[in-house]
């Protein structure tokens, strides 16, 4: 089990929508160390773009592992590759990494981590791929967002572990199966399933178009 903070909540890392959350970017550490079957979940924290530390913004079960060039080129994530000019679901899309053919480098599609005007960020390109080329497919997962819930009080001090990482990068050890056995037995006992509330970072006031109806076929 692996837990990290979430400072700016976009949709985009994880990306919740059309029915399956992934995570393609940024947390290269924790998509270089995933297997299938581990259970990631991500928290609040006190950062003025979502100010929710002590709630659980998602959790996802790894259930499949894909190479950027696999997930670039799978018929059920094209709906993942952004498009800048779309709704914000689009705009937010993390399916935005493939090889050159030419060159086997690294392709950086116009997205959330391209310079403005959609222009390469080498500092993103790096950090998303340099030492991974993994990203993780939640076919189970829960997406609260701005609806977060707060996480139990048990589970601030489990056997001494707090599941809250207290920075920014990520916690592994020392959870210890039992303790993540019943960390997943409360996610699950949740109220809601896969995209339940929307980015805690969009503006509260745009036009969010309802996230329920999408979900992949």
């Amino acid at each position: 089990m692996f837990s990290y903070k979430i400072s700016h909540d976009f949709g985009f890392a994880p990306n919740p929508f059309y029915g399956v959350c992934t995570l393609a970017c940024c947390k290269p550490g924790i998509r270089k160390k995933a297997e299938v079957n581990d259970v990631i979940v991500g928290t609040g924290s006190k950062d003025d773009r979502v100010q929710n530390d002590g709630h659980v913004v998602y959790y996802m079960v790894v259930t499949e592992i894909l190479t950027f060039d696999e997930y670039w080129n799978d018929p059920r994530f094209l709906c993942k590759r952004p498009n800048l000019q779309g709704s914000r679901m689009l705009q937010y899309g993390d399916n935005i990494y493939h090889t050159d053919g030419l060159s086997g480098g690294f392709v950086q599609e116009p997205s959330m981590h391209s310079l403005e005007g959609g222009g390469l960020n080498n500092e993103n390109l790096e950090r998303d791929t340099g030492t991974t080329d993994k990203v993780l497919i939640g076919g189970e997962f829960t997406y609260w967002g701005d609806r977060a819930p707060l996480i139990s009080e048990r589970f601030r001090d489990y056997e001494g572990v707090d599941l809250c990482n207290a920075g920014r990068d990520y916690k592994y050890m020392p959870f210890s199966d039992r303790m993540k056995e019943d960390v997943l037995e409360w996610l699950r006992s949740l109220p809601g399933d896969r995209c339940v509330g929307t980015p805690t970072s969009w503006a509260k006031h745009s036009n969010i178009e309802s996230l329920a109806c999408y979900h992949l076929a």
